[in-house]
């Protein structure tokens, strides 16, 4: 697509809100007949929409990625790209008349970029949207200083509009809450836990 590009495509650009809504940016109508679908910024919207724990593993998660449609009438359907480095998108899903899809399998404290495309029905495709990353909630890492007496680091990814709640226990049958924090953007949170006077415990994190 790179003959399709133009000067204002420099200019568009994501608006990572996390709310189901369209974000419409301003577009530019590209008059090649070879690249006749209609430029635009995408408002990529990411939803965290399952979180499935497992138990000394990586399990895997979904998530809902919402954008603003494409107002040009020859738009049939959009191709949405991602992977686990930036700019090197080794997945893609198709959809028609939607402006919204989940993915599945993304793997729990991986991170993942995503960017959208608009396709007219003779296989016509915009540039990429801005990149958005999104890090999968449901994993769990333990850590210790380099020094002797040195706390315990316990990080885990979180997303918005979440919270979650960090539990200990003795006997992984009576937990209790240790901090609670609420996702207000998607990033890893951190907490340290002293080791002075800490016997042997398990750490589980609940989102609600």
């Amino acid at each position: 697509m790179a003959d399709c590009k133009t000067e204002t495509d420099k200019d568009i650009g994501v608006l990572p809100v996390f709310l189901r809504m369209a974000a419409l940016h301003a577009s530019n109508v590209v008059l090649s007949i070879k690249c006749r679908v209609q430029k635009l910024g995408f408002g990529v919207v990411v939803l965290l929409v399952g979180l499935f724990a497992a138990a000394n593993a990586k399990a895997v998660s979904s998530v809902s990625l919402v954008w603003g449609s494409n107002s040009d009438p020859s738009v049939v359907g959009y191709n949405v790209y991602y992977g686990g480095e930036s700019g090197n998108y080794t997945n893609e899903v198709s959809v028609r008349d939607l402006d919204w899809v989940t993915v599945g399998g993304l793997v729990e404290g991986d991170t993942y970029y995503f960017a959208v495309t608009a396709v007219d029905a003779y296989g016509g495709e915009s540039d990429y949207s801005e990149e958005i990353a999104y890090i999968v909630p449901g994993f769990l890492t333990i850590t210790q200083g380099p020094a002797q007496g040195d706390s315990l680091s316990i990080q885990f990814p979180v997303a918005p509009q979440h919270s979650y709640d960090l539990q200990v226990s003795q006997d992984l049958e009576t937990w209790q809450s240790i901090w609670q924090v609420d996702g207000i953007v998607n990033e890893w949170v951190e907490f340290d836990v002293p080791l002075i006077g800490l016997t042997p415990r398990f750490f589980r994190v609940e989102m609600h």
